[in-house]
């Protein structure tokens, strides 16, 4: 087992916080000895030989160096800027400064026994203008990154897109709104391939693009906060969303198209898109309520599974959005179905869905879907509740998110790019270390990820979210999801939490 020094370290750390913050230490130490070795009978050899155990972070989120070394403004440095739409109206300029930490970042993925680290590339590090000069001190940076992570034995898992659109592209032309975004994108993804691709074989074209497109302009709840149904400034709800989408699907096929032509043959490598999945079940046994329920499912992982996997938007969205929703022509259909060797799933929680009884006259994307949600049925919680009002503890519901894309989409193989929970910002550091809620969470997730497993579900691999705390978007830093915690007032130190010992000792090798 790798790591004996570090384990040393992280329990004189931890017993130093207990006694510090007034926690008896013997105490402690019993109950860290009880729970210390409880995976839950998992273990590395639970799953297929050749899984894949990571963890994952974004450039935006940990980067830091927002405004320095080259690197443009993206849509998330103006969006930041307005007052109250992040929480302390914190920003991200230095967020945990893995730009100058990541040999240190990579040594303890290194140390936990994890086999690889997804992380995103920032298009305006490499790019600051979106297209044309290239940073290469940017450039330089990635290859840094990459070339320690080998030097480690972390496989590199690349994200060309994690919600940080050069904010020159907006200016210049909407962005994403825009069909030239599908050349400049397609152009920054060869670069990519053509940079990195000798050493990165693991490649995912957008991060959640039902996010970027649903709260980007659907609601204006996200950079570039564009909508029609609140204080946004500009924008569509009815039709923004939509023609987003369209372009970002559009976008990740041709990125896709480039790569097997020019790059896949001989660099060995497969790509693919990551999406987001929230578990929609149905409130009531009721055939409303369970047409309400496939209806979610339609308008969430549908929108982009669809097109991939049968060449045409699922069929309730084209009756419900009808001409607002836009169409692939015959030689778009060709590219985008089939256009991934394997989906990223970032599954999180799971929600009660009802049909309500008055449908709205308004149109939006979110008005279109037709439904309740909620969070508790007879007045019993669907599950324990994270610090997040959206997160809910509900690891049955990982379990039908993967059945059913196994069903629905012909078993593709999957890997579980995000999944995990957070704590509040402001806990202190022995309780931040003493994260035993966390560990149930990812004890029972993966239990269920295994009986997915067990049950046909193509599943490769799965990435814990997240490695460190970090910029959590709206929340700032008042959200804490990483396996150690970073001390936001000592130097941005990092502290290892028990749920990442805990991953230490479930992905351990045995050596006979």
């Amino acid at each position: 087992m790798r790591g004996g020094g570090f384990l040393l370290a992280l329990l004189m750390c931890a017993a130093s916080a207990a006694a510090n913050e007034g926690v008896n230490v013997e105490t402690w130490r019993r109950r860290w000895r009880k729970i210390k070795f409880d995976t839950g009978g998992l273990s590395r050899e639970s799953f297929p030989e050749g899984f894949v155990f990571g963890t994952a972070t974004s450039a935006y989120q940990v980067e830091g160096m927002a405004d320095k070394d080259g690197r443009g403004p993206s849509i998330w440095d103006e969006f930041a800027k307005i007052p109250g739409v992040v929480a302390n109206n914190a920003t991200a300029e230095v967020a945990v400064d893995q730009y100058h930490r990541y040999r240190e970042d990579v040594e303890i993925i290194h140390r936990l026994n994890f086999d690889a680290y997804r992380f995103s590339i920032s298009w305006s590090r490499i790019f600051p203008n979106g297209t044309g000069e290239v940073n290469w001190k940017g450039v330089a940076y990635y290859n840094r990154l990459i070339n320690y992570m080998l030097l480690r034995g972390i496989t590199p898992y690349a994200n060309l897109y994690h919600s940080d659109l050069p904010l020159a592209l907006e200016k210049k032309y909407l962005g994403f709104l825009n069909r030239q975004f599908v050349e400049d994108f397609t152009n920054y993804a060869e670069f990519c391939f053509k940079t990195f691709g000798d050493r990165v074989k693991n490649w995912m074209t957008f991060n959640e693009p039902r996010i970027i497109a649903a709260m980007g302009y659907g609601n204006g709840g996200t950079a570039p906060a564009r909508c029609s149904i609140t204080n946004c400034k500009a924008g569509n709800s009815s039709t923004e969303p939509y023609i987003v989408a369209h372009n970002i699907i559009l976008s990740h096929a041709s990125a896709v198209q480039r790569y097997r032509q020019k790059y896949q043959e001989k660099q060995k490598g497969r790509i693919g898109i990551v999406l987001d999945f929230v578990w929609y079940e149905p409130l009531t046994r009721g055939k409303a309520d369970n047409y309400a329920a496939q209806r979610g499912r339609d308008f969430h992982i549908g929108w982009f599974m669809h097109p991939i996997v049968y060449g045409e938007y699922p069929r309730t969205m084209q009756e419900i959005v009808g001409e607002r929703l836009p169409k692939f022509t015959k030689e778009e259909v060709k590219m985008v179905n089939g256009s991934i060797d394997f989906v990223g799933i970032n599954q999180y929680t799971t929600r009660y869905i009802f049909n309500p009884k008055q449908k709205s006259d308004s149109l939006s994307y979110e008005e279109d879907w037709n439904a309740g949600f909620a969070a508790s049925k007879r007045g019993v919680p669907i599950g324990p509740k994270a610090n997040s009002d959206w997160l809910y503890d509900v690891p049955w519901g990982f379990y039908k998110a993967l059945m059913y894309i196994k069903e629905r989409y012909g078993n593709p193989t999957m890997i579980i790019t995000e999944n995990g929970m957070d704590d509040a910002g402001n806990v202190t550091l022995f309780h931040g270390l003493h994260d035993i809620t966390r560990i149930d969470f990812y004890r029972s997730y993966l239990k269920q990820l295994k009986k997915a497993i067990d049950d046909g579900a193509n599943a490769v691999g799965y990435f814990a979210w997240s490695l460190v705390d970090n910029f959590e978007w709206g929340a700032g830093y008042t959200s804490r999801f990483g396996i150690v915690f970073i001390d936001y007032y000592h130097n941005l130190n990092r502290y290892p939490k028990m749920s990442a010992y805990w991953f230490m000792q479930l992905l351990r090798r045995n050596k006979y």
